[in-house]
């Protein structure tokens, strides 16, 4: 048998305001956040209130807006930089002041080689005038030029140049818009394939003679006939050089200084038909980089300009070469942008 278990009485009769009282606190507070809730929106602006309703409805944080990136300078991409004068004083100090002492003098020089197929430099070069300059810094090297715009106060005029390699030649040289050259050209000349003419007598260097830079081992031949004078003499500054003196009484004397290894069979008192191979070019003595500087005198101290001397050309790009070249002239002209004078 079971054992009787004392007997606890009844359950409990449930109290009816206890549920009622807690799902009325339950209530009012959802009403009462509800109604807090509205106020706050209330002060938002609509347009906030709503990305902020939508945020929180996708159960995320709105980011912030992203800026878009620096438009890209479309020199500084092509690798160039550009120098920009307005010209008041000297040509040098200007273009130090456009770019930095560390390219701006040697930058000057290689501006000048352009300017001079125009003007005479420096005296030829007035207040008012203006350039603008494409170029490329290189280690240990003078910068490379890509296109030259200079308004002239002397002639009166815009003169433009680009640095192009047609296709197929080793040498860039520079042209004028049509494509033309922009050095001229000698006719007999003592040597046919160079890169660039780098020393002129109109330069304002005080220089005897015209530079040639050109690589070591270039053909040099005469440009008239005559007879070798001398050989090697002040070797420290000429290097390997040689004397021609003009046959038929004109009496004009050419001289070849900085040559490669002379052949041993040219020595003093040997005539030589105009044309004939004399020499290769090199970079003997007081030179800074290979090249051929020649030089004509009349009689003993009167220097003559070879530019004047011989007859000269302008040789012009092969019709094949002008679509090329034109795009080559659309590009530099766009980075050039509006001349200095416009601004």
């Amino acid at each position: 048998m079971r054992p009787n278990l004392p007997t606890l009485g009844g359950p409990p009769k449930r109290n009816p305001f206890g549920p009622v009282v807690a799902v009325s606190v339950i209530l009012g507070a959802a009403a009462g956040g509800v109604w807090w809730w509205k106020q706050r929106m209330a002060d938002v602006p609509m347009d906030v209130a709503s990305q902020t309703v939508t945020a929180l409805d996708a159960g995320t944080v709105a980011a912030a807006p992203v800026a878009p990136p620096a438009p890209t300078d479309p020199v500084k991409a092509a690798g160039l930089e550009r120098a920009s004068i307005r010209i008041e004083g000297p040509l040098e100090t200007a273009l130090v002041q456009a770019s930095d002492a560390t390219v701006g003098p040697a930058l000057a020089q290689v501006v000048t080689r352009t300017l001079v197929w125009w003007v005479r430099v420096p005296g030829e070069i007035l207040r008012g005038d203006t350039l603008d300059v494409l170029y490329q810094r290189r280690p240990n090297e003078e910068p490379l030029v890509y296109a030259v715009r200079f308004v002239s106060g002397k002639t009166g005029q815009t003169h433009r140049a680009y640095r192009f390699t047609p296709a197929g030649e080793t040498n860039a040289r520079y042209y004028l818009p049509g494509g033309d050259e922009l050095e001229l050209r000698m006719e007999k000349s003592p040597i046919d394939s160079y890169e660039q003419i780098t020393s002129l007598l109109r330069d304002g260097r005080g220089h005897k003679g015209v530079d040639f830079r050109a690589p070591v081992g270039t053909t040099v031949r005469a440009p008239f006939a005559g007879v070798i004078k001398r050989k090697n003499w002040n070797f420290g500054s000429n290097g390997n050089c040689i004397e021609l003196v003009e046959s038929g009484g004109k009496g004009r004397r050419a001289l070849f200084l900085h040559l490669a290894e002379l052949p041993k069979s040219i020595q003093p008192g040997m005539r030589v038909n105009a044309g004939q191979v004399l020499a290769q070019s090199g970079n003997t003595g007081h030179s800074f980089a290979p090249h051929l500087h020649y030089q004509l005198m009349l009689g003993e101290n009167r220097v003559l300009d070879p530019f004047d001397q011989h007859k000269t050309f302008r040789a012009s790009l092969a019709a094949a070469q002008k679509g090329a070249f034109d795009a080559e002239v659309q590009r530099l002209d766009g980075l050039l942008g509006t001349s200095v004078a416009g601004k």
